[in-house]
């Protein structure tokens, strides 16, 4: 009897039994492979075409890569050691580099100065890109466009040095004045530093050999070089002003928002590539005979008008998708409209807008290409013009506009990955 009851009584385990580990076609890569490739018998068709695909593609590429020449003088050398194996003959990359890059004039013991301002480009807008990055190094994003102009171009250190002093005087007296108006803020700072930059004028040449570089005409500028410069430049000043223009559009003034609505659609409806050949040909007719206006400086102000003017549109698109409500919170906490749109309305906008300025950005960066058309030498320019217009190289494509596409690529890639790791920093909504 008592045994009988004693097997009756249930058995309590009063430990937990150790984890077992998941089979192997549920864990790890396995697990992706089966989700990700073969889930289906569609998706495997797909997988197994794709395989195909890289392998023929890979097949023709690597040996032509792998098997390249790097070390011949000219097409023919090259030619005669493939002897009729695959390979490229990348020795135009390795005889010709300092022209894809720096151009065909800029001097050969120069290529350190345009080096040093790409390096410092860095140090300059680490500050503005990266929260994590001390603000008190914003005063290095300040110096470095004069720091660069020096560099690049040459000349005395005296000719940036006043463009500063004026910048910071005209800059001291729109601070001083903004709090009551900012109209006469703004137009009593650029007047200053007007004056300031004429008085300067009158001293800098006296003191024209100061730490002195030598000299170069912008017409000397060229290759990746003469890319970059324009890409910078005009992303730099197309953002600002195509803030302006988006708030002027908005405007309740009617002549300033006729004037934004009318330039915006303007440069919209025409072609770039007209306004750089107004830029080239056009514009010295309405400028006084003899005045020497730089080529480099007309297409800077080209560009950046165009890419202003889509930037405008893209910020606009923001401000309308806030919600009346913040416009009405801005109002109810007592700011005026520099104060709303400053600290609340613009964040908000921009961080919308993000994705679209980036395509504005990258696209701009890649039609600094179409200054080739207007006889400027930069990387496209030089791979059609000196390059393969010399007979050591003509008949050399793939590894030219391989290279080129590249650095493009690197490029336009970075810009793309710093926007998707902003739009994540900036994820403040909750689900």
């Amino acid at each position: 009897m008592s045994d009988t009851h004693a097997q009756s009584v249930p058995f309590v385990r009063d430990t937990m039994l150790p984890q077992a580990t998941p089979p192997l076609t549920a864990q790890g890569p396995v697990k992706w492979v089966r989700e990700s490739l073969f889930s289906s018998i569609p998706y495997t068709i797909l997988t197994l075409a794709a395989l195909y695909l890289i392998y023929v593609l890979l097949s023709g590429f690597l040996p032509w890569l792998l098997g390249g020449v790097w070390t011949t003088s000219n097409i023919r050398e090259c030619r005669e050691v493939l002897d009729g194996a695959p390979g490229g003959c990348f020795s135009v990359l390795s005889e010709r580099w300092n022209q894809l890059l720096f151009g065909i004039a800029y001097p050969r013991d120069g290529y350190w100065r345009p080096t040093l301002a790409f390096i410092l480009l860095f140090v300059a807008v680490s500050p503005v890109l990266f929260s994590f990055v001390p603000r008190k190094l914003l005063f290095l994003t300040a110096l470095y466009p004069f720091i660069a102009f020096w560099l690049i171009w040459g000349g005395s250190l005296m000719v940036p040095l006043a463009a500063l002093l004026s910048v910071v005087a005209g800059y001291l007296v729109y601070s001083k004045l903004v709090k009551n108006n900012f109209a006469v803020g703004f137009f009593a700072g650029i007047a200053t530093a007007l004056v300031v930059w004429i008085l300067s004028g009158f001293i800098t040449p006296s003191l024209s050999g100061v730490l002195a570089l030598e000299a170069v005409d912008s017409r000397n500028m060229g290759g990746f070089m003469l890319n970059m410069i324009l890409g910078v430049i005009c992303v730099s000043l197309s953002l600002p002003l195509g803030i302006l223009l988006a708030l002027g559009r908005q405007s309740s003034l009617p002549i300033i928002k006729l004037i934004c609505v009318v330039f915006i659609e303007f440069i919209r409806g025409v072609p770039l590539i007209t306004l750089l050949f107004v830029a080239n040909v056009v514009l010295a007719y309405f400028l006084p005979p003899g005045t020497n206006f730089d080529l480099i400086l007309r297409v800077i102000i080209m560009i950046t008008m165009f890419a202003a003017a889509y930037i405008a549109e893209v910020i606009r698109g923001g401000l309308a998708a806030l919600p009346r409500g913040q416009y009405e919170g801005a109002e109810s906490l007592g700011l005026d409209y520099a104060q709303s749109m400053r600290l609340i309305i613009l964040p908000q906008a921009l961080k919308i807008s993000i994705p679209g300025i980036v395509n504005v950005a990258v696209g701009l960066f890649k039609d600094t290409t179409l200054v080739s058309i207007i006889s400027m030498f930069d990387l496209v320019g030089m791979i059609r013009g000196p390059i393969l217009a010399s007979t050591d190289w003509n008949g050399v494509y793939w590894e030219l506009w391989g290279f080129a596409a590249l650095l493009f690529f690197v490029v336009c890639y970075g810009i793309s990955q710093y926007s998707q790791w902003l739009e994540r920093q900036l994820q403040t909504d909750h689900h």
